[in-house]
């Protein structure tokens, strides 16, 4: 993560951060001065520097008819990540205590299972984190998984620290894997299925009551899933699982 990457997660755009770098070089500049520096237009530049003095990282002062801007010590920075910091913890406390709950109402009361179709590696990685999420709230905090050895490999691709978060969130698994391999794993049981239908497998089902999580293979290599948002559906497939754990 470089400079950019930080300062654009307490507020500052790549933009305003080309422009900030350029002031601390140059000293107070006129507007023309800052955007021939920074290679951005006049107009833009304008735009960006009033902004930029609403959050308290450049200021101005007059130089006979024009404003010239000078960037703040870069330890305003710290005072601006913080109060970044502080904003992103009252809005979680918002999020818990009165946005999700009142979000959560406008949604129509059905009793069909909520359906969610994911593709790609980026929607993969929020299915493995939708998984460690919502078992990591569990006052049992376990889930179960069947896994297929065609898919393995490709699985973790995008979140190669998916073990290591487990463990370290304290998350058990069950894992029937379909086919030979596999690695063992800290907090992880494992039996194994092997049979030569088991090659045409290649899929991951993992079940994380209210949820069910079926991911697979398509042409290509490209990952897909589906989640199933339904208690009954979990609890049924757990108990299909719980069944055939124990013959095994």
């Amino acid at each position: 993560m470089n400079t950019a990457d930080v300062l654009q997660i307490f507020g500052l755009e790549p933009r305003e951060t080309r422009l900030y770098l350029a002031l601390l070089q140059s000293g107070p500049a006129s507007i023309r001065d800052i955007a021939d520096r920074a290679g951005i237009n006049r107009g833009t530049t304008h735009e960006l520097l009033k902004r930029m003095q609403q959050k308290g990282v450049v200021s101005y002062f007059p130089k006979g008819k024009r404003r010239h801007f000078s960037a703040e010590p870069p330890q305003r920075l710290r005072e601006l990540a913080l109060n970044h910091q502080q904003q992103v913890t009252e809005a979680l406390e918002l999020l818990d205590d009165k946005v999700i709950p009142e979000l959560s109402h406008l949604r129509p009361a059905t009793g069909n299972a909520d359906v969610h179709y994911y593709e790609g590696d980026d929607g993969i990685e929020l299915v493995l984190k939708d998984i460690l999420s919502t078992v990591s709230e569990q006052e049992n905090r376990s889930y179960c998984i069947y896994s297929a050895k065609a898919i393995r490999k490709y699985l973790y691709r995008p979140f190669p620290n998916y073990t290591r978060q487990r463990v370290k969130m304290g998350i058990k698994v069950k894992v029937i894997a379909i086919g030979e391999g596999g690695e063992e794993a800290a907090l992880a049981d494992r039996k194994w299925i092997n049979e030569p239908s088991s090659d045409r497998a290649g899929s991951y089902i993992a079940i994380y009551p209210p949820k069910v999580a079926m991911i697979s293979l398509s042409h290509g290599d490209l990952p897909t899933a589906v989640v199933i948002n339904s208690p009954t559906i979990a609890n049924t497939q757990q108990v299909i699982f719980n069944t055939l754990w124990d013959s095994l």
